[in-house]
């Protein structure tokens, strides 16, 4: 029974529906078809997701993320990023990239990223020359870095339901990021020199340039470091951080760079409102699917077929993660952070992997689906606002993939690499 609900769930998102509606029908199916589960059950299911203090996190995140693009946070990062490698070739590329590492500490969200620099980078970088498809691809897999650098609300997810310390998994994300970043300006700078795009500014930064740059940006580039900061110190749980967050760019809108105002503030509640809502009611419905999962004992079976004959741990990770490069080619990554999360942690923990390690690797590569096709999120939303077309984008797209499936196949066999930071500020 547990494999019909995911086939129906997969054929439901398969012919279009809405991936909440999917998920709802899918556990809403196992309980009235199964005469050992009453209905009250699945009522309560549906409730418990929402009774996590860690899950507070989610709202303060998004609503923090909001408050400060709209406090003009955003644009002074730009304006810091385009000082500061605009001059390289392809500079409006390697601008797009760092900018997704700046902004990763602040919006949490790589599709939010993605569309907002469509919006501000995409135009102009057609507009110097740049290639359609390769300015898309620049665009939207860079954004893939906001939901590995903290406070990303993929981590927090993951967190939630695998049962991680979110703490842990923020400081890990640093790492992995900063090397995406690095990876990602290496490749958009060898295609730039090949094609001979155009430098966006010919001359290198000055110190006092650069320094002036960064200290228009330096409110924005303090939050990230005071997260981690608060979190190792003690002083906030990361849900706590989260509301820290939303007085930080209260304070930072309206007596520091006072662009923040009224009008602003409703603005930025109503798309939190709209982000939380569609969140949180995956979240919810996912319990009932959750619990047909694990009561007809689908991990089990999972793990038996996939990792049969393999006996090194890396070996088996690597499996995994190559199933959740097929899936989130189909599926967005916050419905597979729900459903799968549960099911291959425990596995990984039992072969002795730190599921912090796990959970980095699970969430870049899920979150990379929703740059690829045939469904991904923030490719749609890039290809849409640029006026660019899909198969343009899937060409130009492919050197940046590949660059970031290095980097995850170093990530894997590397695991110190991701554990550094957590371990020294937490212990082994």
């Amino acid at each position: 029974m547990g494999f019909f609900i995911v086939f129906l769930f997969f054929a439901l998102m398969f012919l279009g529906m809405p991936v909440a509606f999917a998920i709802g029908i899918s556990g809403f199916v196992f309980f009235v078809t199964d005469p050992m589960m009453p209905m009250s059950i699945a009522v309560q299911k549906v409730a418990s997701m929402s009774q996590s203090f860690p899950l507070l996190a989610v709202p303060f995140f998004v609503l923090a993320g909001h408050l400060m693009n709209e406090s003009g946070i955003t644009n002074r990062l730009f304006r810091f990023s385009y000082v500061a490698v605009g001059w390289m070739a392809g500079g409006l590329a390697q601008v797009a990239i760092v900018l997704a590492t700046l902004m990763g500490g602040v919006s949490g969200s790589a599709v939010a990223d993605a569309a907002m620099e469509a919006r501000i980078l995409g135009p102009t970088m057609v507009e110097k020359g740049y290639g359609k498809g390769y300015s898309a691809a620049a665009i939207a897999v860079g954004s893939l870095i906001t939901a590995t650098i903290p406070p990303s609300i993929g981590l927090i997810l993951y967190g939630y339901v695998g049962n991680v310390s979110i703490g842990r998994l923020f400081l890990a994300g640093i790492i992995p990021g900063l090397m995406m970043m690095a990876a990602l300006m290496t490749c958009a700078y060898i295609i730039a020199k090949k094609r001979n795009y155009v430098v966006a500014n010919t001359e290198k930064p000055t110190l006092k340039t650069l320094g002036s740059a960064m200290w228009g940006a330096k409110w924005a580039l303090l939050f990230p470091v005071a997260l981690v900061i608060a979190i190792r110190g003690g002083v906030f749980t990361p849900s706590e951080v989260g509301s820290m967050a939303v007085v930080y760019a209260i304070i930072v809108g309206f007596l520091l760079h006072r662009e923040l105002n009224a009008e602003k503030v409703i603005r930025a509640f109503r798309h939190a409102v709209s982000d939380v809502g569609l969140i949180m009611i995956i979240i919810l419905l996912s319990g009932m699917v959750g619990h047909a999962i694990i009561f007809n004992q689908v991990p089990q079976a999972i793990s038996t077929w996939m990792l049969a004959g393999l006996s090194n741990p890396t070996l088996i990770v690597a499996v995994i993660l190559l199933f959740l490069v097929i899936s989130g080619c189909f599926v967005e990554a916050t419905v597979l952070v729900l459903l799968l999360a549960p099911i291959f942690v425990p596995i990984v923990t039992k072969l002795g992997v730190d599921p912090v390690h796990f959970g980095i690797l699970m969430m870049s590569i899920v979150t990379l689906g929703g740059m690829t096709p045939p469904v991904g999120v923030a490719m749609f939303a890039v290809c849409s606002l640029m006026d660019v077309k899909v198969e343009d984008y899937a060409v130009a797209a492919v050197p940046f993939l590949f660059t970031i499936f290095a980097v995850i196949g170093v990530l894997l066999f590397s695991p110190g690499l991701v554990l550094w930071l957590p371990n020294m500020a937490f212990g082994p």
